[in-house]
């Protein structure tokens, strides 16, 4: 048998063993479910989508719109996710490269002296060489060349990792596009946040007006006799309990504006806002769709999906390490002893070689990295449907809570102009003496709570309608 055949038997040997090893360890991928229920509600969906529509035409706020667009600017946290995806884009360069051939230049200058007693050296001592053409002692060595390898990417290992590396910047791409929904829902919802304790503060001071007056009539009433110190001292303490109040509103105005500048970019400073009267606001129309929508539109759902399309690929890449790889190497260039023969034509030299390689004892770490990109690929299948249920959950939630808020809203309407209607009942019936203290100031305390909670319904609808157009996946796109 000649060597051909020997190496022919052996390459057929070494496929056939792999492709067999690699056959027994074959794991099934888990497929990941996708659909969705056809409705948010039993009320019928409409057919348009505010998640589809851009944050300048939702937000019609200006001052609002301002922060939007600072802080896209600004934002540190959304540039570093921009530095994420250069390196992502970075990755796809190297993964490249892998399956493309490797060239490159070498140069090369050395010296020699063999030892007396060796093989060379004695081999020198006995060559009869003419005068003359003496081997120079010592031996100088110089060379200059090109020099290529590559992997020939039979089963696609290279290809795939490639592609896969392609998906994750894909990925990192709707990561950053899912910061931006979040970071213009932040802004709006403190944005909100902030004209509310406007309208609290000047509630409070409205307040403490009413309060100071039925402090005044309670001091005149008592120099008449017709009250005594204890009222005084009771409308006194609640006079200075609405007063702190105040400072209290105050301090959370100045950390909500600089939670915004935080958001922006920007170091704290006013922020500038509506003047608009806030209980007047009325909440922005939301229309969700269908829920398939949220498979196109929310960009967590699609970054999800990008990480599950890389680990399928990192699977099949995995798999391929099993199969033999063939390696092809390849030099040319010139080489001698002496700097004026070196391009010299009997100094060229070249080389050319493939082999083919693969493993067949203790593949312990191959079959780990395949073993771990398939229960990888599980994991991503798990928080892709994890991804589409939690995306479902919000939108559900929050259309639930449009309603209730809707109806919680007339109702604190009601109650507090009976309140505000009681106030001035009370404050009456007390001058005349038909009111006992205590009741007027339960009432003006009443009155305040009740106005208090009225605000905090109606920054609870707006933000309300941000949680829904950032649940249907809006603020990315404009």
């Amino acid at each position: 048998m000649n060597k051909r055949k020997i190496y022919r038997y052996a390459v057929a040997t070494c496929v056939i063993l792999s492709m067999a090893a690699c056959k027994s360890l074959n794991v099934p991928e888990k497929t990941e479910n996708r659909s969705v229920p056809d409705i948010f509600t039993e009320v019928a969906n409409d057919s348009l989508n505010s998640g589809r529509i851009n944050w300048n035409e939702y937000f019609k706020d200006a001052n609002l719109q301002n922060l939007i667009e600072t802080a896209f600017k600004n934002n540190q946290e959304l540039n570093i996710t921009l530095q994420e995806i250069e390196i992502s884009k970075n990755e796809i360069r190297a993964r490249k490269g892998e399956y493309l051939p490797s060239v490159g230049i070498k140069a090369g200058v050395g010296v020699e002296k063999a030892a007396r007693y060796t093989n060379i050296g004695a081999m020198e001592a006995t060559t009869e060489i003419k005068p003359g053409k003496e081997m120079p002692e010592p031996l100088a060595d110089f060379g200059v060349g090109l020099y290529a390898d590559w992997e020939a990417d039979i089963w696609g290992k290279l290809h795939n990792a490639k592609k896969a590396a392609v998906n994750r910047y894909l990925a990192t791409i709707e990561g950053q596009n899912f910061m931006k929904t979040n970071l213009v829902a932040e802004i709006a919802e403190s944005y909100y946040e902030l004209l509310a304790l406007d309208n609290e503060l000047e509630i409070v001071q409205q307040n403490i007006k009413i309060q100071n007056n039925a402090f005044e009539i309670v001091k005149l009433l008592k120099q008449s006799a017709r009250s005594n110190e204890l009222a005084v001292k009771r409308f006194q303490a609640q006079v200075l309990k609405t007063t702190a109040l105040q400072y209290e509103i105050q301090q959370k105005i100045v950390e909500t504006e600089n939670q915004i500048n935080f958001l922006v970019g920007r170091f704290p400073q006013h922020v500038d806002r509506s003047t608009t009267e806030f209980v007047n606001m009325v909440p922005e129309a939301v229309y969700t769709g269908l829920p398939a929508d949220l498979l196109a539109n929310r960009p967590d759902i699609k970054q999800a999906e990008m990480e599950l399309t890389a680990s399928k690929l990192d699977i099949k890449s995995a798999k391929a390490r099993f199969y033999p790889s063939l390696g092809i190497s390849a030099g040319v260039g010139y080489r001698a002893f002496n700097p004026s023969f070196l391009f010299n034509p009997q100094s060229l030299l070249y080389s050319l070689a493939g082999d083919l390689a693969a493993p067949l004892v203790n593949r312990n770490a191959i079959k780990a990295a395949y073993y771990n990109a398939n229960a990888k690929q599980i994991q991503a299948v798990y928080k892709y449907e994890q991804t589409i249920l939690k995306a479902y959950i919000e939108v559900a939630n929050q259309l639930s809570k449009i309603d209730n808020l809707q109806n919680t809203y007339d109702l604190k309407t009601q109650e507090v102009d009976a309140l505000t209607q009681s106030v001035t009942i009370s404050n009456d019936l007390f001058k005349s003496a038909r009111a006992d203290y205590m009741e007027v100031l339960l009432t003006q305390r009443e009155a305040l709570e009740a106005k208090f909670e009225l605000v905090e319904t109606k920054m609870q609808q707006l933000k309300t309608t941000v949680a829904v157009y950032r649940a249907l996946g809006g603020g990315w796109n404009n």
